[in-house]
């Protein structure tokens, strides 16, 4: 096995996962998002949601904020600059991937 093909299982394994990356990417993209948001967007369940945004959260790359809308609970969720670097190495690993599979063909 050549070298680059063993660098391929370097990915950060909390971001490698479908769930949580589409969630980085849309924090990614938007400068905050709410719980309501984030559910709609990804199509998970509540609680299923709520696990990936722990995880997420607890490796410090994202922030959660709970507040209250009136007497409605809030969730907003941002990405932080940890979460923003881990994104970017991961985007950095996806490209080498495919530039190892384009150069084996």
């Amino acid at each position: 096995m050549n070298e680059d093909w063993r660098s391929l299982a370097d990915a950060d394994r909390l971001v490698h996962e479908p769930s949580r990356l589409m969630i980085l990417t849309i924090l990614n993209a938007v400068s905050k998002a709410d719980f309501v948001y984030l559910q709609r967007e990804t199509g998970l369940t509540r609680g299923n949601l709520s696990v990936h945004l722990s995880k997420l959260s607890e490796a410090g790359y994202i922030e959660i904020q709970k507040s209250f809308n009136g007497k409605v609970p809030q969730t907003i969720c941002q990405i932080t600059d940890t979460g923003k670097t881990a994104f970017g190495k991961y985007t950095e690993y996806l490209k080498k991937v495919v530039h190892t599979i384009d150069a084996s063909e």
